[in-house]
């Protein structure tokens, strides 16, 4: 059985904090798809600036309903908003880091990045349709592998979460019955099986996956990898099977036309390329245009600029990509436009 590393589970059950002023505190709360290198730029801000902030990783759509309650300063979320969305709410978006989505196992005797799994079959397993890991279809994409007569346990999140709509979107893409019976969403109502168990979080998708036998999860590639969860290889959108590793997730993140997604809503699973990972997604920010407090909102600029311009190194480390700098200077030029106090610009 294998356990979760017990300090990054507490880190992840409790607010992260990363320093601000010692009479100012940010607070944000959200996605715990990117909560791992939050934690480490944080750490690293503060002993740079001596400036903290609070981060609750609650979910994506935690995040999302705390910062249009306007309980948080920002909100961070996996599953981005609509440009009609932001409208409504009067906020703005951008993209902070991207990452993978992983399967993660539990079948006796498999070891980590041996079993291939496509997207049609991993569908297939969360309908339902195959229900034991020595099933013809596994076996016949795992010839190699002595596959046991274990019956499956689908692990999915309970919570409302970016992660869960990035996953459920590329099951919709590679999936027609997933497509037309589940659909995609943070917080779905999924198949009902009795081998079905929700996990709150990643960490709760984590526990569940390591203590049951034959059960099978999705988790951010930088969570599971820390925890020595059991990965699969993936079938990329040519049909090329492919570990997960930092050169399919630029891979996959190489095509993405920021410049063409209003409000930065674009997801990037499934893209072209043999070696791109499939399941690849984009995390981000979420702040409302008019802010009260100027010297807060720049404050919180100021952290997410220096992630942007001194983080690609501790990202990287976590197997996440960093922000290509065409789009980190679109996302600057963002902040510039429409971040206000009393209908002034707050950046110059």
């Amino acid at each position: 059985m294998k356990l979760i590393k017990s300090t990054l589970l507490s880190s992840l059950l409790v607010a992260a904090t990363f320093n601000v002023s010692a009479n100012t505190t940010i607070n944000g709360a959200g996605a715990t798809f990117p909560h791992p290198i939050y934690a480490k730029w944080a750490e690293q801000y503060q002993q740079a600036t001596g400036i903290q902030i609070n981060y609750q990783a609650i979910g994506s759509g935690g995040g999302i309903r705390q910062i249009t309650a306007k309980t948080v300063d920002f909100g961070a979320t996996d599953a981005p908003l609509t440009i009609d969305e932001l409208n409504k709410e009067e906020m703005i978006q951008f993209p902070m880091v991207m990452g993978a989505i992983v399967p993660v196992v539990n079948i006796p005797g498999i070891e980590a990045g041996e079993m291939k799994l496509t997207g049609e079959v991993l569908a297939d397993i969360y309908l339902g349709k195959i229900d034991n890991w020595n099933s013809e279809e596994i076996a016949a994409l795992n010839s190699d592998l002595n596959l046991p007569s274990q019956p499956i346990y689908v692990v999915h999140r309970s919570d409302g979460s970016g992660t869960t709509f990035n996953f459920t979107e590329y099951l919709a893409q590679v999936n027609e019955d997933w497509k037309n019976q589940v659909g995609v969403g943070k917080d779905i109502t999924w198949p009902r099986q009795a081998t079905t168990i929700g996990g709150n979080g990643n960490a709760g998708v984590a526990n569940f996956v390591s203590r049951t036998r034959g059960a099978i999860g999705y988790a951010e590639y930088a969570f599971a990898k820390q925890n020595d969860l059991t990965h699969t290889q993936m079938d990329s959108a040519e049909g090329k099977f492919l570990q997960p590793t930092m050169e399919t997730f630029q891979s996959a993140a190489a095509n993405g036309d920021w410049a063409s997604a209003p409000g930065y809503h674009l997801l990037l699973n499934n893209q072209p390329g043999a070696d791109s990972w499939p399941m690849t997604a984009a995390t981000f920010i979420l702040m409302h245009k008019d802010q009260k407090d100027a010297a807060k909102a720049q404050e919180i600029i100021n952290f997410f600029n220096w992630s942007y311009e001194n983080g690609a190194d501790a990202a990287e480390e976590l197997d996440y990509i960093p922000m290509p700098k065409a789009v980190t200077k679109m996302v600057n030029d963002t902040w510039s436009q429409e971040l206000t106090t009393d209908g002034k610009a707050i950046l110059n």
